[in-house]
């Protein structure tokens, strides 16, 4: 059977893009190479470049999806998305491929639109049954910001957050409102919208979850404690910084709950491939959605790859059946 070519998308042009580039580091390892041609694309704004003879940089030909090799080409059959944020979580890349007639491997342009956008997924997710969504107030650039109202609506401390960004790129706990301006403007370099949303005190879970034809499964669920006042970039991204835990140390019952609710929020998404949900989870028990990644960290210290472990599952083998999950439902 001939090998695919498969193109690793990776970086990105957001503050993500280091993470994306260790991530897809971790998945060029793990492809199975009787079965598949990889090779890394760096895809940073204009420029999607590879390296070519003598480590010279060769640029994607977007009108095909190929790169030049001697006198000919090779054509891309299938694209393997590893960047975090923009373009290739927010549904640009997709919207890219899906016109160029290539399959990929995360979900699809309009779910990928709707998981980035945080207020929007919000909405979505809002009628499934025991999900918890926190109070917020969305800001568009522009718009007047009256923090004194927005302290009075939603309490101290809140979370000021971009409404399209991950990794928790400018993301700020505000305790006083005199540092709610500063906050704001601190996220609006992240996206066109600022969402602040209400402090939820309770432990924090992550759950990657499968989508394939044949249906969702969640993977282990792992909790995440941060040594940092919350878990933000450093706390996510430096070694000794936070201890995440697979499996999480809970009760059955709020493993099986945490899991059936990441379940329905991909579903609801209608989210593809690997994708992984956050949580907090109050002292009352209540279950409150943070945020879905539709292309969640695969470093050597992410979440999902411990989570796949546990599952008593590996990488190749995953990477395997979503790419053939995608080539059977086209």
């Amino acid at each position: 059977m001939k090998k695919l070519n498969i193109a690793l998308l990776a970086g990105g042009n957001s503050s993500e893009r280091e993470v994306a580039l260790a991530s897809a580091a971790m998945i060029l390892d793990a492809f199975d190479r009787s079965r598949y041609n990889v090779i890394p694309v760096d895809v940073h704004g204009l420029h999607w470049t590879c390296k070519g003879a003598g480590d010279r940089k060769v640029e994607v030909d977007k009108t095909d999806f190929s790169v030049p090799v001697g006198d000919g080409k090779i054509r891309f059959d299938y694209a393997f998305i590893m960047i975090h944020g923009t373009p290739g979580e927010d549904g640009k890349l997709q919207g890219y491929l899906e016109m160029m007639g290539i399959p990929y491997s995360t979900s699809g342009f309009v779910s990928s639109v709707e998981t980035f956008d945080k207020t929007l997924c919000k909405r979505i997710v809002s009628e499934i049954d025991g999900l918890c969504l926190a109070r917020e107030v969305l800001l568009r650039r522009g718009d007047r910001v009256d923090a004194d109202a927005i302290a009075a609506r939603l309490g101290l401390p809140v979370f000021v957050k971009p409404n399209a960004s991950g990794s928790s790129c400018g993301v700020t706990k505000v305790k006083s409102v005199a540092d709610m301006v500063p906050a704001i403007e601190r996220a609006f370099t992240e996206s066109d919208a600022v969402l602040i949303e209400e402090f939820i005190e309770g432990r924090e879970f992550g759950c990657g979850v499968w989508i394939t034809a044949d249906g969702i499964r969640a993977l282990p669920v792992t909790e995440i404690k941060s040594h940092k006042e919350f878990f933000d970039y450093e706390a996510k991204y430096t070694a000794g910084m936070s201890d995440e835990i697979t499996p999480a140390e809970i009760p059955a019952a709020a493993t099986v709950r945490i899991q059936r609710l990441a379940e329905a929020a991909a579903k609801a998404c209608n989210c593809s491939g690997i994708a992984r949900v956050d949580f907090i989870m109050t002292p009352t028990g209540d279950i409150y959605m943070v945020e879905i990644n539709s292309v969640p960290g695969m470093s050597g210290g992410s979440i999902v790859p411990k989570q796949i472990a546990a599952a008593g599952l590996n990488m190749t083998e995953v990477i395997n059946a979503v790419i053939e999950d995608t080539l059977c439902r086209r």
